[in-house]
């Protein structure tokens, strides 16, 4: 099984950056879609960016401008990073993987195969 682990969580004043990590190491496709999804309590699974193995990206519309989503040359590490934070920003981030590119399309959760447990960003005012 597939293990994805995220780093770089943590609590940040509105107007602040973050930047998130995935060990992406572990996932040995020639094709394949890459992203991060956040889950806040009481509101639907939100993906939030996605980039394809041609370096293809997506944002959704609320993060747009302020994250930017990234490999590193060896394409083991994922990165989001996140600038401007707004408090609405505070969810548990989660880092997935899939082979098909449903998740760099649409942004939806049901394309996803694997991802990791998560880091919590919180964002106050």
């Amino acid at each position: 099984q597939v293990q994805l682990v995220e780093t770089g969580g943590g609590s940040v004043q509105a107007g602040g950056s973050l930047r998130l990590s995935c060990d992406v190491s572990e996932w040995h496709y020639d094709s394949y879609c890459l992203g991060w999804f956040r889950d806040i309590p009481g509101k639907e699974r939100e993906g939030v960016a996605a980039i394809d193995s041609d370096g293809g990206t997506m944002y959704d519309d609320s993060v747009e401008g302020r994250f930017t989503i990234s490999q590193d040359s060896p394409k083991n590490t994922l990165y989001l990073q996140m600038d401007n934070l707004k408090p609405e920003d505070s969810a548990e981030y989660h880092c997935a993987a899939a082979k098909g590119r449903g998740f760099c399309r649409s942004l939806h959760y049901r394309y996803l195969e694997v991802w990791g447990q998560g880091t919590q960003v919180t964002v106050s005012t």
